[in-house]
């Protein structure tokens, strides 16, 4: 259940494994992943107190280049993965103390990182405002586009024969051996399930654990026509202590971010999206003429701890795969490994 890039991603890996699979979503990759700008980036998401999930995400690039052959070998196509690294510059003094704070805590987790300057490099500080003149690069992060890889998935799965079924699924539950899910057409039954519906939760008939606990966190992205950083580091900013990143794409089509609200609504409020706006305005004062072509919002799901899980529920057969929250593009390909190991083949 759920057809956003887990569990397209999910289904993917366990079609080529010979399983037949079925999957459930009423409008597929509409959620998280259709507002995610597609960052793989482990050492530029660098936080205190994660360190584990900066060590489980740093086989991500791997994972991705891996699953994207395997995608080629099934519809001829590959992903595109783009490794040109993160520029992470502050705005204001107090900013780049935070970059400093950051730095000493990537330090500890033994994230490669250098420190550059617009004299010694000007190059990478394309397009942002003169008033930034210093910076630390992650090089082994990386981007790919969301929309494309969804595009991909979904070609492979129907090539595959993975059998979509775009309807809610009202209610799941185990009966002997197997699973059973009604959905608006009737029930399926099957061997095992499998929720991935992001922040939506467990549906009816199956039970949610005291842990882990899923929250939705809202994140909303603007679109844009505007300068092409694409050759170049993506650009990570602090903003008087707010968070904005621009991943850049061949042609100039820019992704703005990122918010992070604590609400459960997927819309857009005007004040969150004047902040984005005028965060990037100080960074990237090129964007000041650039064309707004899309508004993007969704929910991702976060834990309490902010670790990611695949566990079994109490009803026998169903696993959920959740918890991903900001880093639900980075951890797809290893999220449908996970999914790999607990399906008997």
């Amino acid at each position: 259940m759920g057809a956003g890039i887990i569990g397209l991603a999910t289904a993917f890996r366990l079609a080529r494994r010979g399983h037949a699979v079925t999957l459930f979503d009423p409008a597929p990759a509409t959620g998280a992943t259709r507002a995610a700008a597609g960052m793989i980036a482990p050492s530029a998401e660098i936080a205190p107190g994660e360190e584990s999930n900066y060590r489980f995400q740093r086989g991500a690039m791997d994972a991705w280049r891996t699953m994207a052959d395997e995608i080629a070998a099934v519809v001829g196509r590959e992903v595109a993965i783009v490794q040109t690294g993160t520029l992470i510059v502050g705005w204001d003094a107090s900013d780049r103390r935070l970059i400093e704070q950051f730095r000493v805590v990537a330090e500890e987790f033994g994230a490669p990182m250098r420190g550059v300057t617009r004299d010694e490099q000007p190059q990478l500080f394309e397009g942002l405002t003169t008033r930034i003149t210093e910076g630390l690069v992650m090089d082994d992060d990386g981007w790919l586009d969301p929309d494309e890889a969804v595009t991909l998935l979904m070609a492979a799965n129907e090539a595959l024969g993975v059998r979509l079924v775009r309807e809610r699924v009202r209610s799941a539950r185990a009966v002997d051996g197997g699973v059973v899910v009604e959905s608006d057409s009737g029930e399926t039954t099957a061997n095992y399930g499998i929720v991935a519906t992001g922040a939506s939760g467990l549906p009816d008939g199956l039970t949610v654990p005291k842990s882990p606990t899923v929250r939705p966190v809202r994140g909303v992205t603007v679109r844009v026509q505007s300068l092409d950083r694409s050759a170049l580091p993506t650009v990570r900013a602090y903003v008087r202590g707010r968070a904005f990143y621009m991943v850049s794409r061949p042609g100039g089509y820019c992704v703005l971010g990122a918010t992070a609200e604590e609400k459960p609504q997927p819309l857009v409020e005007v004040g969150e999206l004047q902040r984005l706006l005028r965060d990037g305005l100080d960074i990237v004062p090129e964007l000041e003429s650039a064309p707004l072509l899309e508004v993007r919002n969704g929910l991702r799901p976060a834990t309490t701890d902010l670790r990611p899980f695949f566990v079994a529920l109490e009803e026998p057969g169903w696993r959920w795969s959740s918890g991903h929250y900001r880093h639900g593009v980075t951890l797809a390909p290893l999220a449908a490994l996970d999914a790999l190991g607990a399906i008997p083949s």
